[in-house]
């Protein structure tokens, strides 16, 4: 039947005038004024259809639709806030909602690394020994209430016992040594054993750091269960196991891991996160601010690393999100003071002595031992990684984890420097030598004159316990470099931060003995005669040690100005901001040399996760025609038509392709462009049809467009899905260079992008097909870098 003029024009201004109604509300008008077509055509997508808009497993989320449905979402809480009170207190909580999602964050993250550090320092200790008074007491809390010990033996008590005291009731002696040895071991073992069958069996998502994974969610891929409640439980036990059995892996990294797990878990108690994707990512983003903020208790390196390093999208709220993230993180972190010292970190250290100029020397060279290192470890240890993915030995990774932590057991413990956790380790290198240290790095023979003990003790030449010190540190250094290279990617939480920080102290350590020591016996040297006279106290090894672990640190992830931040948070020191830029810069330069990327990068390619790198550019003089498909060669572009298809042929082509989405045309032979349909979309869209409307059947024709064509009235009911179509796809003409089509594709985070000429389809341009045409720029093979 056809319409009356008049049925036509009222349409007209009803969707001139109301351009703001929501998705599929004014799609509802029937068919002109003809009674009999009226109920017949009636269109039940009034109500949005549930699942429409969500996404896949291991997808990339559409940015540009994301952040449309939440401006609809504001516009309809806003447009109703004025009708009751009801409403207005609805609208409120949904401000609201963003602060106390952060909150909930924070709050959580900091009380869960509070648990981690206790946890794993009394697990560290129980390898060596128990305390017999208080169980759950480390070494270092079992002695505090003793009255035996000494200043030179701080840390022997009767409360506290090694296993030997216990099983074969020697404290000294060859016997003992043998037996502490192989508790050591057996112990250590049975943590690595632990940690290892946990991530197997409940979640093996829990494995590794977790940044790159991160980075690439938070770029708008999808991962489900990747941030769930089981990687959450399993990631915060087996962290504790991994950390206490010694291997060479810190706890920093997952602790991003784990805060965007809460982040991710306490987001789903909001509807303005859970129902968004891009939302939810704002949550993240301030999430891993968090963890970095607990990991280092750096608040404000927390927020700078999120946004040099996690995130993709970080509008001016989640910079102040994260910011408080950071700080609730951290406040409940400093009220459980796991460290007991009322600090936020292990290693937390003030040195009272001023640096000098000629002193930039000898920290631009660690800056380029950091660059070097981080260079070497990025090559080995992706080597390494994609030698296990192809060969035999990834397929046991139990059996990989139990020999890494048998060999660093039975090699770390002789060394007294292996045998400490760590973060103890990186706490002793940082210390400078004061009048309370006993450690032999301080074994410096003193002067007799100098009988009052003052606050900077002078340079005095290195005594045979600091020798014996830098021989230990040295093979220290070597065991610490090559144990890095495998441990990290083995299948138990592992994060690189620690270890990277203990190579760089070591060297640093080591670079400022000797620096020291030449002050010392050739102080009227040109370098040194300006500012080190005899009995100064002109240079700290300690600030070598830090100055080295930012520069190790900064070669192999590339931060610069959140890890110079973290660092100076870390240690208090404001007025080493400059020795430190200058070797995290260079450290970056001399990296970069080797190769652009950092581990986590390179890590993400070798997964072949979907990230396009806002640091890479593209260089190459290519246009959208050479990249799109269907290539030449290629069978012709799966299309729909706007309103000659029926549900049969939609679900064939469906069932026949395997692609994420159809442009929709006005026909074959125009080839004009209408809009964009989703696989998925369309799916759930004819199930839920079939299920709720009458009379759908095979042979209904599938209307895309604002009017549905007339129809012989024998013919079944037509299925009109134009509320699922996008109508403004993203397209550009076939002759748009490449830089700009990856500028787009980066900067708005879109799917797919459309070509076109003179307005007619051409072809379909995804965030893979650009991937794979990055690589085969670089001549890799393409194939080798798609997710599997």
């Amino acid at each position: 039947p056809s319409s009356s003029p008049l049925g036509d024009s009222h349409r007209e201004t009803k969707s001139h005038h109301r351009p703001s109604l929501p998705a599929g509300t004014h799609y509802t008008m029937t068919n002109g004024g003809s009674i009999n077509s009226s109920t017949h055509l009636l269109d039940l997508l009034d109500e949005p259809i549930p699942g429409v808009g969500t996404y896949d497993d291991f997808h990339t989320i559409d940015w540009v639709r994301e952040k449309c449905k939440d401006r609809e979402r504001h516009r309809r809480i806003n447009s109703r806030k004025k009708e009751s009170a009801w409403e207005m207190t609805k609208s409120l909580y949904d401000a609201w909602s963003g602060w106390l999602v952060v909150t909930l964050t924070g709050l959580s993250s900091g009380a869960l690394a509070g648990l981690i550090d206790i946890a794993a320092d009394w697990m560290t200790d129980l390898k060596e020994g128990i305390c017999l008074s208080a169980l759950w007491f480390n070494h270092e809390q079992c002695c505090w209430g003793s009255n035996e010990t000494t200043f030179e033996e701080r840390d022997k008590c009767p409360q506290w016992k090694t296993w030997a005291e216990l099983i074969i009731g020697q404290a000294e002696g060859p016997g003992s040594y043998i037996m502490n040895y192989i508790m050591y071991i057996l112990w250590a073992l049975s943590f690595a054993f632990l940690a290892v069958s946990l991530v197997k069996v409940f979640a093996p998502y829990a494995c590794g750091s977790g940044i790159p994974e991160i980075k690439t969610i938070l770029s708008g891929f999808i991962i489900r269960g990747y941030l769930g409640k089981w990687t959450l439980m399993i990631k915060t036990i087996t962290l504790v196991l991994a950390v206490a059995s010694g291997l060479s892996l810190g706890k920093e990294g997952p602790l991003v891991h784990v805060a965007c797990c809460c982040g991710n878990i306490f987001s789903y108690l909001f509807p303005k996160y859970s129902t968004n994707e891009a939302k939810k990512r704002e949550v993240l983003s301030a999430a891993s601010a968090a963890g970095v903020s607990v990991a280092f208790g750096a608040t404000i390196g927390g927020v700078l690393f999120s946004l040099e390093e996690v995130s993709y999208y970080f509008p001016l709220k989640t910079l102040w999100r994260s910011f408080f993230a950071a700080l609730v993180a951290a406040f409940v972190l400093r009220s459980i003071n796991p460290f007991g010292n009322s600090r936020l970190v292990l290693f937390y250290v003030e040195y009272h002595t001023p640096w000098y100029l000629f002193e930039l020397l000898p920290f631009i060279l660690l800056g380029v031992f950091g660059g070097l290192w981080g260079a070497f470890f990025i090559r080995a240890n992706i080597a390494w990684c994609r030698r296990r993915k192809s060969t035999k030995f990834g397929k046991y990774p139990v059996l990989e984890v139990i020999i890494v932590a048998a060999i660093t057991a039975v090699i770390a413990f002789p060394n007294p420097y292996t045998r400490l956790n760590t973060s103890e380790l990186i706490k002793e290198l940082f210390t400078d030598c004061g009048p309370l240290e006993s450690s032999s790095l301080c074994d410096y023979r003193n002067d007799m004159n100098a009988s009052k003990i003052v606050d900077d003790i002078p340079d005095r030449p290195a005594g045979t316990g600091v020798y014996s010190a830098i021989w230990q540190l040295c093979l220290a250094l070597i065991f610490k470099i090559i144990m890095t290279v495998f441990t990290f990617g083995i299948k138990v939480p592992s994060g690189l931060f620690i270890p990277s920080m203990a190579i760089g102290a070591i060297a640093g350590r080591i670079v400022g003995i000797a620096v020291e020591q030449l002050a010392y016996y050739h102080h009227d040297w040109f370098l040194f005669k300006e500012w080190c006279e005899v009995g100064a106290d002109c240079i700290t090894p300690g600030l070598y040690a830090m100055v080295g672990a930012a520069a190790c640190l900064g070669g192999v992830t590339r931060m610069t100005v959140s890890l110079v931040v973290i660092v100076f948070e870390l240690t208090g020191g404001l007025e080493y901001i400059v020795p430190l830029m200058a070797a995290v810069m260079t450290s970056k330069w001399v990296g970069d040399a080797f190769g652009r990327e950092g581990i986590y990068e390179a890590h993400i390619r070798l997964n072949g996760y979907p990230f396009l790198d806002a640091k890479e550019e593209f260089i190459h003089t290519t246009l959208a025609a050479d990249v799109m498909r269907p290539r030449r060669s290629d069978p012709p572009l799966a299309v729909l038509t706007q309103d000659n298809m029926t549900v049969d042929d939609i679900e064939n082509l469906i069932n026949e392709t395997s692609y994420n989405g159809f442009p929709v045309i006005m026909s074959k032979e125009s080839q004009r462009l209408v809009g964009f349909a989703l696989r998925r979309d369309l799916t759930i869209a004819i199930e839920s049809a079939r299920k709720k409307q009458e009379g759908i059947v095979g042979s209904s024709r599938v209307c895309f467009a604002q009017h549905t064509p007339s129809l012989p009235a024998e013919s079944p009911r037509p299925l009109k899905l134009r509320s699922i179509l996008d109508m403004s796809p993203f397209t550009v003409t076939d002759h748009t260079p490449m830089e700009i089509v990856v500028d787009i594709f980066r900067k708005l985070g879109l799917r797919q992008c459309l070509v076109t000429h003179n307005g007619r389809l051409l072809g379909t341009i995804t965030k893979k097909d650009i991937l794979r045409h990055m690589a085969q720029m670089a001549n890799q093979d393409p194939a080798s870098i798609m997710f599997n």
